[in-house]
């Protein structure tokens, strides 16, 4: 294992933004993972588990404890059973699936972030989760102090979250098992209204995987979704508030003020989430509310390309931020009654 001492942890997400660990364990393999967090649980030293960074926002002050990267490989495909290391590179693993013709997780091109990562946080996108193809996953339990497989029914997969989420200092995901589907080069029907917009086709509809695949990245880097180091709009960590999802009794309440704010013809945006829940749009919140594409004159400040992403305009701090994120809180609550949840983890921080 590579161990660096005051390293700086900046580099290693996506807003490029925190302060140093006290310590840096790079882990190439399972074994150096699980030694990791054992020496780690052993000591009483606090854990920072890292993947692609794309998930995090960590303070200015660092961490005070063990960051364990996690940087395994392995992608192991055997007819319509994928299996993957954590520390893989998700967007690439899409693309091999769409290469080897499988459908199930071809609209979550371009998602940055590491394998181990889409579970925790049941990534989504464009009308797929990967809760609907992950069959089991193989994590460090550190309560039980061994490695355990977990069950899709025992993942607890819900909206943008699971399990893993719920108890966040239990388990260290090691790999990822995934049920694709043989459709002969065709992908997953198209569930996502805009995708199937762009795609030309009714939802419902099956269109070749490479086209999906491609459609999504254009869609994606048109929202500044795609990472590109020259481009500070991607400097994010893609969307950073989840949609709310509301009860009925919340949703009628919500409903009058959006009324009230914009007008007796406004509609907002609404989706069925479940018996007498209603899911709306963050994002649409964030514009209504008075925080368009661009907001912002520091050097943290909303996407050019999309409102629900916040940036790192080159020089920012965490606390620049957090700033910028809790303004925008605080005024769609005002705005609308509605508190919007932050999607990264904070690390040594809270809005």
């Amino acid at each position: 294992m590579l161990e660096l001492h005051d390293a700086p942890l900046a580099p290693l997400t996506t807003f490029r933004l925190g302060g140093p660990a006290t310590r840096l364990v790079t882990a190439t393999t399972d074994a150096e993972v699980v030694a990791a967090v054992r020496e780690a649980d052993a000591d009483g030293t606090p854990l920072l588990v890292i993947g692609g960074g794309s998930n995090l926002v960590i303070g200015d002050k660092g961490f005070a404890g063990t960051a364990l990267r996690i940087a395994t490989s392995g992608f192991d495909l055997v007819g319509t059973t994928l299996e993957l290391a954590a520390g893989e590179v998700w967007t690439d693993a899409v693309a091999r699936t769409v290469e080897a013709g499988l459908a199930g997780v071809e609209c979550l091109a371009g998602i940055p972030g590491s394998a181990g990562a889409t579970p925790i946080q049941n990534v989504g996108a464009y009308g797929q989760e990967v809760s609907a193809t992950i069959t089991e996953v193989i994590a460090y339990d550190r309560r039980a102090g061994q490695t355990v497989t977990l069950s899709n029914e025992d993942c607890a997969f819900s909206y943008r979250h699971s399990r893993f989420k719920a108890d966040p200092e239990r388990y260290v995901v090691l790999r990822v098992r995934f049920a694709l589907e043989d459709a002969d080069g065709l992908s997953a029907p198209v569930k996502y209204a805009e995708t199937a917009r762009a795609l030309g086709v009714e939802p419902g509809d099956r269109v070749p995987l490479t086209r999906a695949r491609e459609t999504v990245l254009e869609l994606r880097a048109g929202k500044g979704m795609v990472l590109d180091a020259e481009d500070h709009d991607t400097w994010s960590a893609g969307s950073f508030f989840t949609n709310p999802i509301l009860t009925d009794a919340d949703f009628a309440v919500f409903h009058a003020r959006v009324k009230e704010r914009l007008g007796e013809d406004a509609v907002p945006p609404a989706y069925p989430a479940g018996e007498g829940r209603t899911k709306t749009s963050a994002a649409w919140l964030i514009d209504k509310a008075g925080f368009t594409k661009g907001y912002g004159s520091g050097p943290a400040r909303i996407s050019t390309k999309h409102t629900l992403a916040l940036t790192n305009r080159g020089a920012a701090t965490t606390e620049d931020l957090l700033a910028l994120a809790r303004e925008v809180v605080a005024g769609v609550r005002e705005a609308f009654g509605v508190t919007l949840v932050n999607e990264p983890v904070m690390v040594g921080v809270g809005l």
